[in-house]
């Protein structure tokens, strides 16, 4: 909309928190490992929009987005996957589940590559190297997950826990 030149260590602006997805832990406009949110600039900072006229924000107006990082997740959930893999990865079930059904039709059809590969795809699963194939990421359950590729840091949105 407009371009503001203030130093940098000054805080000119406001941005708001992502709406989060329950589900997924993500920010529910995430495309391209990237999410947008609205920002407000200060109060009484001026800008010259692209037509010449000048317009001073209020503090209460969106003056721009403000990119977020996230991960893409399509539903696929790594304990359904790992708990497949464990105990129907002889018939194939954790690749069906992930979306390749020739290799699930090729396991199921060789018995898991006679127990062998069953035992590979576990472990590649397990550790996140065989993923969905739609190219997304796994929803990862923040409590209860113990091997996860996954940093958390301040920035990472956790859901909220509900009493037993």
């Amino acid at each position: 909309m407009c371009c503001i030149t203030i130093p940098l260590t000054v805080a000119t602006y406001l941005c708001k928190d992502a709406k989060i997805d329950d589900a997924t832990q993500e920010p529910e406009n995430c495309k391209d490992s990237v999410a947008w949110v609205e920002c407000m600039p200060a109060p009484k900072i001026s800008c010259r929009l692209s037509n010449g006229t000048e317009f001073t924000f209020s503090g209460e107006e969106v003056g721009f987005n403000k990119t977020v990082p996230c991960r893409n997740v399509s539903g696929y959930s790594y304990r359904v996957a790992v708990a497949l893999s464990l105990f129907l990865g002889w018939l194939g079930a954790d690749r069906f589940y992930l979306g390749y059904p020739a290799l699930g039709l090729l396991k199921f059809c060789t018995v898991g590559f006679c127990g062998i590969g069953s035992l590979v795809d576990f472990m590649l699963i397990s550790m996140q190297i065989v993923g969905p194939s739609d190219g997304s990421n796994y929803i990862v359950d923040y409590y209860g997950a113990r091997l996860t590729r996954l940093s958390i840091t301040n920035e990472t949105f956790r859901k909220t826990q509900s009493s037993p």
